[in-house]
């Protein structure tokens, strides 16, 4: 079945039935790998990707709900103001070990730094909850969100 998605602002027609979660479609059909698979439950938040500016867990959400939403991934996420603060921040303080969890990371980080320009430790705990890091990065990602939110480096 045809759907066309709007991804990182560009229209994009794919052939996938309406129940294939988003990061397959992503990954499989797209070609685009920056999104990563990481549990397949929504746990771990490496499948992290925004829908309409929010983040969400593209492993469990099937393509055909996502008719007329904006749909935002690691590719195009320097392109928002946030996004682009983040990823300074992330190379700033080289916060990437194995870089797995990254992409989820970012994309989380980022859509804190939208919605809350000036987050304090519990915001951060809170939009970051969901993303785990087996290389223990977390003093890092939490630096590098803070240094984001700034606009100063650490």
């Amino acid at each position: 079945m045809a759907t066309t998605l709007t991804i990182n602002g560009e229209q994009k027609s794919i052939e996938a039935p309406p129940d294939m979660p988003l990061l397959w479609v992503l990954r499989d059909i797209l070609g685009m790998t920056g999104t990563k698979f990481g549990c397949g439950l929504a746990q771990c938040g490496a499948c992290t990707v925004h829908v309409d500016g929010k983040p969400v867990r593209s492993c469990v959400l099937p393509v055909g709900a996502l008719q007329n939403r904006a749909v935002t991934t690691i590719e195009g996420i320097g392109a928002t103001q946030a996004g682009a603060k983040v990823q300074k921040a992330w190379l700033d303080l080289e916060v990437v070990q194995c870089g797995y969890c990254q992409s989820g990371q970012i994309m989380s980080a980022a859509a804190l730094l939208a919605t809350t320009p000036n987050p304090d430790d519990s915001d951060i705990d809170a939009a970051m909850a969901g993303n785990i890091c087996r290389c223990g990065t977390y003093v890092r990602i939490r630096a590098a969100v803070k240094q984001a939110a700034s606009g100063v480096k650490s």
